[in-house]
């Protein structure tokens, strides 16, 4: 197995990816093959895959606003877990982003996904209760939750 640059080519097996994952939250703009195409775009540097003989078992999206890193969309293929390939593409991650000058990084996890929580938590991310957290759709966005 070996971590490396995410590409748009890998957008088929990554989105396969992470619909076998339960509890992603995917929307039909940001996580389309044009929304993700653009994020890469973006952060050409940041985002990750593992792959094992041309198969995707891992994935970070990550990147950064000049000032703050967030990820999104961490996964581990269900099968795969347990093997230290999502601590790996962490490490992947805030490696690039702190060579990017960025200092602090943020990301979102569901309250109900435990096992997310409780990942993030070993790799030393803090939750963060003074904060609400808060968006707004620009547009109509459909939820695809998995």
């Amino acid at each position: 197995m070996h971590i490396r640059i995410m590409t748009i080519h890998d957008y088929d097996a990554v989105y396969a990816l992470w619909l076998s994952c339960k509890g992603m939250g995917l929307n039909d703009v940001d996580d389309s093959r044009e929304g993700i195409e653009k994020y890469l775009r973006r952060n050409p540097a940041t985002c990750f895959v593992a792959e094992d003989e041309n198969r995707i078992l891992g994935v970070i999206l990550s990147g950064h606003d000049g000032r703050r890193g967030f990820i999104h969309h961490t996964a581990v293929h269900p099968d795969c877990r347990g093997q230290g390939i999502g601590k790996q593409l962490a490490e992947h991650a805030l490696a690039a982003l702190k060579k990017e000058g960025i200092s602090k990084v943020a990301l979102v996890v569901f309250q109900r996904n435990e096992t997310g929580n409780a990942f993030w938590e070993r790799m030393g991310f803090s939750q963060r209760t003074d904060l609400a957290y808060r968006n707004l759709a620009l547009q109509e966005l459909i939820r695809m939750d998995t």
